[in-house]
């Protein structure tokens, strides 16, 4: 009976210190929306690609980039409302949360340094390796925060750094891997998050196991 009172203990001073240096109000249903949206979003840029001949280049390469901007903002506000709901029921405010701000920072700055990256690419009229460079760094970025919220998150990044690296051998299909990285592995990534850990948390929430 005490060793299953000590063993009680020591999961409640666990959990208090996950709470305390995690954000761990992540939505799995977020993951499935960016997924979606990213696979809406190649949808459209196969479309100026393929069916748009009366554009030129440039005009062209304005649109792809409005696209790639839209599905980022549209994200961000997806994945900021519902963890902003969800840590709210947990009576967590991600504004003053100073996990999240960890969290924020080792996520946006290999994001950051590869957007700019990429810019650069574009600018220079290389733009052979942007998928693959956007699909590296985004890998890198979840890998780099992966220890302010649930660890099996880079797993995720590790997938997308692996097939970064696979797109940057392979010429003209930077669609295809854009839509498998940003859009099917999200999803699949979603779906697990939310079968093996929300609604494990949900049933035992005094138990939850995070996969660490």
């Amino acid at each position: 009976m005490k060793n299953n009172e000590a063993l009680d203990t020591l999961h409640d001073i666990k959990d208090l210190m996950e709470k305390s240096t995690k954000f761990l109000s992540i939505s799995g249903l977020s993951s499935i929306l960016v997924g979606i949206y990213a696979c809406i979003a190649t949808g459209l840029a196969y479309s100026v690609l393929t069916t748009h001949e009366q554009i030129n280049a440039s005009q062209r390469l304005t649109l792809l980039c409005l696209i790639a901007i839209a599905v980022l903002l549209t994200s961000l506000v997806t994945v900021f409302c519902m963890s902003y709901c969800k840590a709210k029921k947990a009576n967590r405010n991600i504004l003053t949360d100073k996990s999240v701000h960890r969290l924020l920072w080792n996520f946006f700055l290999p994001l950051f340094a590869g957007g700019v990256f990429c810019i650069s690419l574009i600018w220079q009229h290389y733009y052979g390796l942007t998928s693959s460079i956007m699909l590296i760094f985004y890998g890198l970025a979840l890998v780099n925060c992966s220890k302010y919220t649930y660890s099996d998150i880079r797993y995720l990044g590790y997938a997308e750094i692996l097939l970064g690296l696979v797109d940057s051998f392979v010429v003209n299909n930077a669609l295809v891997f854009w839509v498998i990285g940003f859009g099917l592995l999200h999803i699949l990534a979603g779906i697990y998050f939310y079968y093996k850990v929300e609604r494990y948390q949900t049933s035992q929430p005094q138990r939850a196991n995070f996969n660490e």
